[in-house]
């Protein structure tokens, strides 16, 4: 009994060291970041499958959730390789696996490409090909465009919002096979809502892009009044944009209602954001921004599974 002691503690390392490279790949991926991909491209799977009459059967949907997985995974590992050295500059990403070096820029690219590749090819076989091109054409906009912009404009974040959004219209052509109102209307859901969400995180931390030289508004205009306006101008934008599912007829008068409730209560701590210009007290103005964050989380998948559930009861 004594002697099984010394093989049990040998076990550890290894134990720890598949944990490290799983946390490792996690991180390498944006786990999260695919996740809500992943949720909002089944939105408009979901959306599409019942306007082409398939409400019993989701035919397609783990294929093409799987393929937007990888594509999803492999731009952000290809972002991270490519930011490694502004992500060693910044407090919240200095530990990312390719800024510290415990996964090597080859390996960080090898692992990228490979995931795009195979998520592209994934949907090829299982969807049609004007989701590859739509799923291909995010991740070069994402890699190469918003990607190397952030260290020159302000304007990244509004070109990156275009690739943040492509979720459901992936969702969407993929079920229906070509783009449509209906579809445009949930990635316009997905451009729009973004705009609060990247304010609070670039307010929050603002000081650490600006180590990073990366030109956030907060960064280039450090009174916060663009911020603000720019979150407020967005926020309430988000109201009439929300209901253009109900106009193009794919939810009735119940979505409607929510949407509008949803979109105030967004826009009130948007409104809330905005006490960032009248205090100095970094812990509040780090609190508000975080409200905001966390709302806007909240926000989308409420909004999102309220349009799924009202369509399908129509």
């Amino acid at each position: 009994m004594a002697a099984a002691k010394p093989a049990t503690h040998a076990m550890h390392p290894t134990a720890g060291a598949t944990a490290s490279l799983i946390g490792d790949l996690r991180e390498l991926f944006k786990f999260k970041v695919t996740a809500m991909v992943l949720v909002t491209t089944w939105a408009g799977f979901y959306l599409g499958s019942i306007r082409s009459g398939i409400t019993s059967v989701q035919r397609g949907l783990v294929e093409t959730l799987l393929g937007v997985a990888m594509v999803s995974a492999g731009a952000s590992a290809l972002n991270e390789a490519m930011e490694r050295k502004t992500d060693a500059l910044m407090l919240r990403t200095a530990n990312r696996p390719i800024a510290t070096g415990r996964i090597p820029l080859s390996v960080g690219l090898a692992l990228g490409l490979g995931a795009v590749l195979l998520g592209g090819w994934t949907l090829l076989m299982t969807t049609n090909l004007l989701t590859v091109a739509l799923a291909l054409l995010t991740v070069f906009t994402y890699v190469a465009i918003y990607t190397p912009l952030k260290r020159v404009t302000t304007l990244a974040t509004f070109l990156g919002a275009f690739p943040g959004a492509a979720g459901p219209l992936l969702g969407w052509t993929a079920a229906r096979g070509q783009i449509e109102w209906q579809g445009v209307a949930l990635f316009a859901i997905l451009f729009v809502w973004q705009f609060p969400h990247f304010m609070a995180i670039s307010w929050l931390y603002r000081h650490d892009y600006a180590r990073a030289g990366i030109r956030m508004l907060p960064v280039v205009q450090p009174d916060g009044l663009s911020t603000v306006i720019e979150a407020l101008v967005y926020a309430v934008l988000m109201i009439p944009v929300s209901l253009a599912p109900w106009w193009l007829h794919m939810a009735g008068t119940t979505y409607a209602v929510m949407a509008v409730l949803l979109g105030g209560f967004y826009l009130a701590y948007t409104v809330r954001f905005s006490r960032i210009l009248r205090t100095t007290d970094e812990t509040e103005s780090r609190m508000v921004a975080r409200d905001l964050l966390k709302v806007s989380v909240l926000y989308l998948p409420l909004l999102l599974t309220g349009l799924m559930l009202a369509a399908t009861m129509r």
